[in-house]
């Protein structure tokens, strides 16, 4: 009996691990499929640095975001924009690996050990969005 309910229980718990993949990496549109990271969610999106920038500011005013930083560095092929919304330190950060293929990674911290993932996830479907 332990047997049969291992062999169905197994199979299910997977295809509900994979099914919740899919809906992260679908709900971001069009070419960009993110994923969760230990601190944040990322996302290659294929579209120019420039475009993303704009994004960026846009979702940070959206979502209540009060920007408090912004650096470039490697001659412009990396940017980062940290803000801050209630208790949480946001960054995010974009890197050019093509011209028209933008890597973003967006953390919201917390505190030293707890960070908003779904916050994060949220501004990166913002700023990914067609």
């Amino acid at each position: 009996m332990r047997t049969k309910v291992l062999a169905v229980t197994v199979p299910f718990l997977l295809s509900l691990h994979l099914a919740g993949c899919f809906l992260v990496a679908a709900g971001a549109g069009a070419g960009a499929g993110i994923y969760l990271t230990s601190r944040g969610a990322e996302a290659m999106v294929e579209q120019p640095m420039d475009g993303l920038v704009a994004r960026t500011q846009a979702a940070f005013t959206e979502l209540g975001v009060r920007p408090v930083g912004e650096t470039i560095d490697h001659e412009g092929d990396t940017r980062e924009f940290r803000g801050t919304k209630e208790d949480l330190d946001v960054t995010v950060k974009l890197e050019r690996k093509s011209p028209s293929a933008t890597q973003v990674e967006v953390t919201a911290r917390r505190n030293m050990a707890e960070w908003d993932k779904e916050f994060a996830q949220r501004l990166l479907a913002r700023i990914a969005a067609p």
